[in-house]
């Protein structure tokens, strides 16, 4: 029998595949030839600003930045190695539980480190924010432009769940000539996320976000190990 590779993928990752590059084309759709932006919608907003609704912990994992492919391609091809193996080790069901516990955990982080840098503006009771330039923001338009979008906390919530399950399985990184086992690799993104965050490195990745992911992700397997529910490959 011929094999189709997307048939092949198993299902949920499939759909979430599908409807990441779905909505990330819909996204620059809209962009092009109307005047809706979804991320101005779907995107997780502060909390604290007008474009803010809670449904959006949900919705901003499956938007990506639509000013370039690499956000996209690197979180559907990580999507696809790690979660692919996971929701075959996990069962469809606990995996896409898993993948939707690690997306709103990596969320809740994101705001609680956007509350600690924002919330002074707001409870200073500003009118308007100015910049070096000399231009003044109302307060409303600077906390409207702090949104999160991106699958990246889920994605790293799973590969946190490789590198529990499968360990020692090694693994080639494009920047390292030889092979590292799973769980060193893994535990070495946890700390590049966490220096990356408390350094402002890259300041326009969520990495708290990362790691939120990854705190969520340890949670949920520890409870789901404790009362037997799955258990570790030995």
């Amino acid at each position: 029998m011929r094999r189709n590779f997307f048939t092949d993928i198993p299902p949920v990752t499939r759909h979430l595949l599908l409807i990441n590059v779905v909505l990330w084309l819909a996204t620059i759709a809209f962009n092009q030839f109307t005047d809706l932006h979804l991320i101005d919608y779907l995107g997780l907003h502060y909390l604290e600003a007008n474009s803010f609704n809670p449904a959006q912990f949900v919705t901003y994992m499956f938007l990506h930045d639509d000013g370039g492919v690499m956000h996209i391609l690197c979180n559907m091809y990580a999507l696809y190695m790690f979660g692919s193996l996971m929701e075959r080790t996990m069962g469809i069901k606990r995996y896409l539980i898993y993948y939707m516990v690690c997306g709103i955990g990596a969320g809740l982080v994101q705001e609680a480190v956007m509350y600690f840098e924002l919330h002074d503006i707001v409870a200073g009771g500003y009118q308007g924010i100015r910049f070096d330039n000399g231009m003044v923001m109302p307060v409303q338009d600077f906390l409207n432009m702090n949104v999160v979008v991106g699958a990246s906390g889920a994605i790293f919530g799973i590969m946190l769940a490789f590198g529990i399950f499968y360990a020692n399985t090694p693994l080639y990184l494009f920047f390292i000539p030889v092979p590292i086992k799973a769980k060193y690799a893994i535990i070495g993104y946890g700390v590049i996320e966490l220096m990356f965050g408390v350094t402002g490195t890259m300041s326009g990745v969520a990495h708290f976000a990362h790691l939120g992911g990854m705190v969520f992700g340890i949670i949920l397997i520890l409870i789901w190990m404790a009362n037997g529910t799955i258990r570790r490959n030995r």
